[in-house]
């Protein structure tokens, strides 16, 4: 009797990734889930938002970009091919995770997550021309980017580990500490999109909304939350320290503290120069980088050993002689 397989199961039966193609393929998904961020913030920052003019097509009458759109147009139309890149890398990692001996449903649960992450996005981000760079949808726009990373980090996190129940590395409140870092540093990256929402990149050179406050305001309460970023980051390296954590977990808070404190000098600098474009593109960059480095000092508090299958003994020769 003939049984009907999945692409996916078909491929698990005859391929099965090493444990580095596995973590690669995760890491894929992060570098690229970066990289749509960025380019993304590349799209505002040239005023290429509404290079396309409609959406899924670029305009009324073609599917993709024409001369006659410019500069514009292939900027924008090329974030939205870049997609299709992120796409694969996230289809890469569904395919390792779901081939991985033994099976683990929980990494393919977080690889298939960052699949429909994308795709609301993507429909979002149509929203987004639609509406015509409306300020509220573009911060949801980029806030969903940044979803992505998040599972994406933790699928990556989660490729080094086994499926056991966690058990923490550090006391309790340590871990609440880290709790409070992830909070606080997600509410300082939302803060970030109400100052972009009211300040200069509205993303196109037509009349963009701007929400509805003063963007100066906008960044010094953004600064007031990235100070206590800064706190808590230092707070975290001491702390655990003091409680002689593993070293790697000592290493990842040093990483974040330096992080913060570059990302930071940058903001500050943009702010003092008038938010210059390039300038704005790094601190994207760098937000990016922040949050990863958060997630994972945050993941690194916990352990889950990686499960080795045991290997049926063998015969003894002896025995089998009796």
């Amino acid at each position: 009797m003939w049984t009907v397989q999945t692409p996916l199961a078909f491929i698990a039966q005859r391929w099965t990734p090493s444990p580095r193609t596995l973590r690669r393929a995760a890491l894929s998904a992060v570098v690229m889930s970066v990289l749509i961020i960025v380019t993304g913030g590349a799209v505002r920052l040239t005023g290429s938002g509404l290079g396309c003019d409609t959406w899924p097509k670029c305009t009324d009458d073609s599917l993709i970009v024409t001369a006659e759109q410019g500069f514009h147009g292939y900027v924008e139309f090329g974030n939205r091919m870049l997609t299709y890149v992120l796409s694969a890398a996230v289809g890469w990692a569904i395919v390792a995770a779901r081939s991985a001996k033994l099976r683990r449903r929980g990494l393919s649960r977080l690889a298939w997550a960052q699949f429909w992450i994308v795709l609301s996005n993507a429909v979002l981000g149509g929203i987004t021309v639609w509406m015509g760079l409306n300020p509220w949808t573009v911060a949801g726009h980029f806030l969903a980017a940044n979803s992505l990373l998040t599972v994406a980090v933790i699928t990556w996190h989660r490729t080094t580990e086994g499926d056991t129940t966690p058990k923490p590395r550090v006391p309790g409140p340590v871990r609440k500490l880290s709790w409070a870092l992830v909070g606080v540093s997600g509410l300082l990256i939302a803060l970030g999109t109400t100052v972009t929402g009211a300040g200069k990149h509205a993303g196109d050179s037509s009349d963009v909304p701007r929400m509805p406050w003063d963007w100066t305001n906008a960044a010094h309460l953004h600064a007031v939350a990235a100070w206590l970023v800064c706190a808590l980051a230092v707070a975290m390296w001491l702390v655990l320290r003091v409680v002689d954590a593993p070293d790697d977990t000592r290493a990842r808070a040093r990483d974040l503290l330096i992080v913060v404190v570059a990302q930071g000098g940058i903001g500050y600098a943009q702010y003092f120069t008038g938010v210059p474009e390039l300038l704005v593109a790094v601190h994207m960059l760098g937000s990016s980088l922040m949050w990863i480095a958060v997630l994972r000092l945050a993941l690194s508090l916990r352990e889950r050993p990686v499960t080795v299958p045991e290997i049926p003994a063998q015969a003894d020769p002896e025995l089998a002689k009796a």
